[in-house]
């Protein structure tokens, strides 16, 4: 079955650690109701299910190995047959190989792929001063964007808690990794005209509305707003 058709916002989210795909797939996702949908996040569901799709994936999670393309795909292609991808989605974390892209292609067209970027030294400002609600997953930063509270979430008065791979060495690793990983997938997308560039340097407050209008103009974002009070945060 291939997904596409009618007015949809359907986009790939790329970007390495610290560039802010977090805030610009929940603004997105919120303002035009199209779900966020994380890689990471639907292994886990099918984990705690107990699925038999979630057995499969615990077997290479749990020894620290890489999800198998085929796996992968086949969890990618049965979260986008669900109801709520109608009016589109936000894949974030997928696709992650050549192979992983072009079998996309073959259940779902993709009307851009966002490439948010950083450099390295901006990313780790970034990380090293992040803490995040472990109840509604709000990210904080110490410098640009503390909580009114002292290390308590603003929404819902958590304890906010600092992930254990935000120490800088740990973030310059990450993001090393990170285009060793996803440079062959940013080069695929340029090639077939979908890529959307965006740096991030300039904060998400500005990079957000800029983006929105060049989606916007390049009429790939038509569907309406579902709400019109999202704040950028």
């Amino acid at each position: 079955m291939f997904l596409g058709g009618g007015y949809c916002l359907k986009i790939v989210l790329l970007g390495p650690p610290g560039a802010g795909k977090g805030t610009f797939a929940k603004y997105f996702s919120r303002k035009y109701c199209v779900p966020h949908i994380s890689t990471g996040d639907i292994f886990r569901a099918e984990i705690e299910k107990g699925s038999e799709l979630g057995r499969r994936v615990r077997e290479y999670v749990d020894k620290g190995l890489l999800v198998p393309d085929d796996l992968v795909i086949e969890v990618v292609r049965k979260r986008l047959s669900k109801p709520d991808t109608v009016k589109g989605f936000i894949l974030d974390g997928f696709p992650r190989t050549i192979v992983q892209a072009r079998a996309l292609e073959e259940f779902a067209r993709v009307d851009a792929v966002i490439y948010i970027y950083v450099p390295m030294e901006v990313a780790v400002e970034r990380l090293s001063s992040r803490y995040t609600c472990p109840k509604c997953g709000r990210v904080y930063n110490l410098k640009f964007n503390p909580p009114k509270n002292d290390l308590r979430c603003d929404d819902d008065n958590t304890p906010l808690i600092r992930r254990s791979d935000d120490e800088p060495s740990v973030i310059r690793r990450r993001y090393e990794v990170y285009y060793q990983t996803f440079n062959p997938i940013i080069e695929y997308y340029r090639g077939r005209g979908l890529l959307i560039e965006i740096d991030n340097t300039i904060g998400s407050d500005k990079a957000i509305p800029l983006l929105e209008k060049t989606l916007i103009e390049k009429g790939i974002l038509k569907i309406p707003p579902c709400r019109t009070d999202v704040s950028i945060k």
